[in-house]
C-alpha cells in the first residue's frame, strides 16, 4: 500500500519555495558559467534546422556571428533559411536516422567550412496520441530512430573534430524523459534515453577537453505541439489533467534563447521554463504521486478508452516533425 507520507507532501507542496530551494541547489553544483563559449566565428550544425526550434535557433546563433550547417530532411525548408543567412550558412538535406547519409552531411559541412566546433541534436518527431495497445509498430520505430538513434547518427561522426577544437554537444531532450507517459510512451522512452545518452556523453568527453550538454524543454509551441496537443481535442484534454506546471507551453524563441544561451555557458543542462527544475530534481516522489492518481483517475480512463474507440489500429498513426 501507497505510504500516506507521500501524498501528504505532494498536497503540502509550495510550488514558489521548492523552485527557489531548487535554483540555490543547483547553483551550488553547476559548473556552468566557468567558461564563456563565444560562438562568433564558430562552425554549429544543427539537425532539424528547417523549422522550429532549430530555425529559431540558427537565426539567433547567426545573429551572434555563427557559421552554420542546417541540417533538415525537408531540403526545401533548409534552403529557405540558408539563403536568409548567405555564405556564412550550408544548407543539407538529410534524415538523421540514415546512419551513412549523416556521414556524408557532415563531409559535405568539413568541405565547406574546414571544421566542426558545436553540433545541437535537435531534430524530432512525436507520433499523435495513441495507447501503447493500439500503437502502430512502425511509428515506434520510427520516434525511437529519429529521435534517439538520430541523435547517436548526429553526434558520432562529428566527436573527433568537437574534441579537436574543444567544443560543445548540446543533445535536445525534453522534460517528457520524466513525466508521465501515458498516450505518448514512444515519445517519452526516445527522450529519457537521449538524456542518458547526452548525461554519458557529458563525462566522456570531459576527459579529452571538450564539452556535453543536456537540454530539457517543456511543450514548445511549434506545429508539431499545436498538430499533437490541438488536434481533435483528446492531446489538450488529456495535457489539463496535468498539474501547473505540466499543462504549459513554451514560446519558440524563448526555448531557442535557452539553447543559446546553454552553448555560450558550456551548460550541462538546461531546463525551460525553468519551473520544470523543481519537478526534474524531485522526479522521484512526484512520479509516484502521479503515476497513481493517473492510474486511479476516472477522466483519464475515459479518455483512454476514447482514444481507443476513435483510432483504427489498422492505420498507421503519422508522426509529426518538430
Amino acid at each position: 500500500m501507497m505510504s500516506s507520507s507521500v501524498f501528504d507532501l505532494a498536497r503540502t507542496f509550495d510550488p514558489t519555495r521548492a523552485f527557489d530551494a531548487t535554483k540555490q541547489l543547483l547553483r551550488s553544483v553547476s559548473d556552468s558559467g566557468t567558461e564563456e563559449f563565444d560562438v562568433a566565428g564558430r562552425v554549429v550544425v544543427i539537425t532539424g534546422a528547417g523549422a522550429g526550434i532549430g530555425r529559431a535557433l540558427a537565426e539567433r546563433l547567426y545573429r551572434a556571428g555563427a557559421l552554420l550547417a542546417l541540417i533538415d530532411i525537408d531540403e526545401r525548408a533548409a534552403a529557405t533559411v540558408g539563403r536568409s543567412m548567405g555564405e556564412r550558412a550550408l544548407a543539407v538535406r538529410a534524415d538523421v536516422s540514415d546512419r551513412i547519409g549523416m556521414r556524408e552531411a557532415f563531409a559535405k559541412v568539413r568541405e565547406r567550412f574546414g571544421r566542426i566546433d558545436v553540433v545541437v541534436a535537435n531534430a524530432g518527431v512525436a507520433p499523435r496520441p495513441s495507447t501503447i495497445r493500439q500503437m502502430s509498430p512502425a511509428d515506434f520505430d520510427r520516434v525511437i530512430g529519429i529521435n534517439l538513434t538520430g541523435v547517436f547518427n548526429t553526434v558520432r561522426p562529428a566527436l573527433e573534430d568537437v574534441i579537436e577544437a574543444r567544443g560543445h554537444v548540446l543533445v535536445v531532450s525534453s522534460v517528457a524523459a520524466f513525466t508521465p507517459g501515458m498516450t505518448g510512451s514512444a515519445y517519452m522512452v526516445s527522450k529519457a534515453a537521449t538524456e542518458q545518452f547526452g548525461r554519458a556523453l557529458r563525462v566522456e568527453l570531459a576527459a579529452v577537453g571538450a564539452t556535453a550538454g543536456v537540454a530539457y524543454l517543456g511543450a514548445v509551441d511549434t506545429a508539431m505541439t499545436k498538430e499533437v496537443f490541438d488536434d481533435g481535442g483528446l492531446g489538450s484534454a488529456m495535457a489539463e489533467l496535468l498539474p501547473w506546471p505540466l499543462n504549459g507551453r513554451l514560446d519558440v524563441y524563448d526555448a531557442a534563447q535557452a539553447l543559446a544561451e546553454a552553448i555560450a555557458t558550456r551548460a550541462p543542462r538546461v531546463v525551460a521554463p525553468p519551473q520544470w527544475e523543481v519537478y526534474s530534481l524531485l522526479r522521484g516522489v512526484f512520479n509516484v504521486v502521479l503515476d497513481h492518481r493517473l492510474a486511479r483517475d476516472l477522466r483519464v480512463h475515459e479518455l483512454i478508452r476514447h482514444l481507443e474507440r476513435k483510432v483504427d489500429t489498422k492505420e498507421s498513426v503519422r508522426p509529426v516533425p518538430h
